[in-house]
Order: structure tokens, then sequence, then C-alpha cells
């Protein structure tokens, strides 16, 4: 689940509107390709199709706008790390409109009740159900927003925040949230500047999900919390100058880079036991030699990637990196109280405590592997 390309960001797709739908609008806007938009006023009821589209409407305190969500919404599984949907518990209650990654019923919006007013959609270049399709079959106009990310993809974040803003009155809070990123990465890029390069600890994330689970080989070469606090990512070195995330690191690899310190994505732990990242940590004999596993130096992070790119848990998870690499320079930070500082601002509720229970209390302190 990654990038869709610029053309195609933000890309509204109106037709066939009838009745009501047609009376009023708002202003004309007008999309990355440079065309002239425009929506039914007031708009009071949408739904969100596709990974993380929810997640961006409670950012923006209009989750309350939802009148349906899709089928990963209403499940009920003993690991979930979206702070979104722990924050929102009424979504389970909610009618299901399709299945998850935007995999869309034309027939069940149809019979909404009441009628979403539009429908948000993310990722329509790699999954899901074409949007104009969907806009042609239920009359209801497709809005649909370049997910982004917190890295090379920030502005695409900012101009889908923005426009749903504009989209569901919100204009306002879009800048409020759009703020507080930047002031965070900030802050963090603030506290660790000027280490010399040869004074920054090497470093190692693994157990990274992408559409689904994976042990402790897979890692994100960009990962954002390490580049936010000035961390030498050892899987990055060889994406330097490229765009690449997800990646799959050979165990022979990791072991010749022999990092100062491990991170494991709790996510892994979705595997069966002895194929999950820890496990392996503990039994794999190659990974026993490493000196992060031998002096105790592995950390456990919340999930990355939960229903695609969990902002809150990017940021949160940076805090603790710098407490863990710099903790001369993170001294006036408890990154658990950080967190639910984050959370509180971003889905309305302080539930670290509650992701950290699905994981088995293992975020944000040292995982025993030996």
């Amino acid at each position: 689940m990654r990038m869709i390309s610029v053309v195609t960001a933000l890309l509204v797709v109106l037709f066939g509107f009838s009745g009501a739908r047609a009376a009023l609008s708002l202003p004309a806007v007008h999309d990355a390709a440079g065309k002239a938009l425009a929506v039914p006023v007031p708009v009071q009821r949408v739904i969100c199709s596709g990974s993380g589209c929810l997640r961006l409407l409670t950012y923006l305190q209009a989750q309350h706008m939802a009148v349906a969500v899709d089928d990963i919404e209403v499940r009920r599984d003993r690991f979930d790390a979206r702070p979104y949907a722990l924050a929102n518990p009424s979504f389970k209650n909610l009618p299901v409109f399709g299945q998850f990654r935007g995999y869309d019923n034309p027939e069940r919006i149809l019979m909404l009740a009441p009628q979403p007013q539009v429908v948000f959609k993310t990722y329509t270049s790699s999954m899901g159900y074409d949007p104009l399709e969907l806009q042609q079959k239920t009359g209801i106009p497709v809005v649909v927003l370049n997910y982004g990310d917190l890295g090379a993809g920030r502005q695409h974040l900012y101009d889908s925040l923005r426009m749903m803003g504009h989209v569901v009155g919100k204009t306002g809070r879009a800048e409020e949230v759009i703020t507080f990123f930047e002031n965070a990465i900030a802050d963090l890029q603030r506290r660790t500047a000027g280490i010399a390069e040869n004074m920054r600890p090497s470093v190692f994330v693994g157990g990274i999900a992408f559409k689904g689970p994976h042990g402790f080989q897979s890692t994100e070469p960009a990962y954002p919390p390490f580049s936010f606090v000035n961390a030498r990512n050892l899987a990055g070195q060889d994406a330097v100058g490229s765009r690449l995330q997800h990646s799959d690191v050979s165990r022979e690899k990791i072991v010749q880079w022999n990092p100062d310190y491990l991170f494991v994505d709790l996510s892994t732990l979705r595997l069966a036991d002895k194929a999950n990242g820890i496990e392996e940590l503990r039994s794999d004999p190659a990974y026993a030699t490493l000196s992060a596993v031998r002096q105790g130096r592995v950390f456990g992070l919340l999930p990355y990637n939960w229903y695609t790119q969990n902002y809150g848990s990017i940021l949160a998870n940076a805090y603790y990196i710098g407490s863990v690499l710099y903790p001369e320079r993170f001294a006036d930070v408890d990154p658990a109280a950080k967190a639910d500082e984050i959370y509180t601002f971003l889905v309305g509720s302080p539930v670290f405590d509650q992701l950290n229970r699905s994981f088995d209390g293992l975020a944000y302190r040292a995982v025993p592997v030996n």
C-alpha cells in the first residue's frame, strides 16, 4: 500500500448528481491536476474507503460523520494497533459497506440509511473498487485522496487533510493537525541536531508489517522515526536517493551489520510463536552473535503499519527511540506519556496502555531475547 501518483492525488470524481445533491455546492476547488471541482453542501454524512481513510477523518474530529464502515472496523481481534479505532469503539456498531482495502460494495452503499453525501477513498491506484465506476453506480461523489507519509510524501498527506477538511467543514482543524506534525518533527530534529556522524548509533528495525505480519527480516529503509532522530539506519544505506520503503533484509546481512541497537515492530507478534521476530531473535544461533542481543539492546516499538501507516505511533516511536539512543537529550520525555499526548490530540483518547496490553506489554521497553 504505497503512494499514488501526484496526477491522481486528490482527484475528485463527480458525475450525475440528482435531486437535492445538485442543489447546492461548495465553492469550486482545484485538484492536483488543476481541475475545478464541486461537492454538495452541507456535507454531514460520509463514508471512508481504503487503508487509513477513516484515520484521517478521525484526525479532523469528523468521525461522527461516518454513516458506515468497511469490514475491518467491525472485527474483534486480540491484536489491534489502530489508535483511531481504539478511541472510537462505536465504529464496530456501524453498518458495513464493503471489504477493507477499498473493495466497496455499491449495492450495500445504496442500501445505507441515511445515505452518505460523499465517499472518500485512498490507495485507488493499487487496490480496491474503481472510484469512477463507484461514482457512476451510486451517484455519490467520490473524493480520492493520496494518503502520503511523513517522509517524502508529507505534502501529499497535508494536501489530503486540507481537501478532506474543506469538504467536511474542518479546515481549521486540518491546519492544526498539520502544524502538530510539523512541530513534533521539528522538535525531534532539534533535540538530535549537531551530533557528529561517528557519534550516531547504528540501528535496525525488524518485524515491520506489510499487508500482514512479517518476521524480523522485514524492515523499512526509509523508516521515519530513525530519520527524525538522526539515527544511522543501516537498512537505509543502500536506499540513498530512492524512495524504497518496505524491504526484506537477509539474516546474513543483519549479522554482518551488527547494529548497535535493534528495535522490533511488535506487529510481528501476530505470527505463530516460532515465526515472529522476537522468537527468531531468541532461537536463531546467527542472531545470538549480535552484540545488541548479547548486551540487551533490543527494544519493542508500536506497529508502524496497521491498515497503512499509523502517524501518531510513528511520532511516538520516534520519541521513544530518541530516549534510548540519546537519553540526555530526551531526559524530559516520558515516552508512554508522550504517546498519550500525541494520541489524545490526534484521536481524542490516551490509548497507549490499551495498545501496549495488546502486545504483551512489550512496547517501549527492553525485550528479553537471551
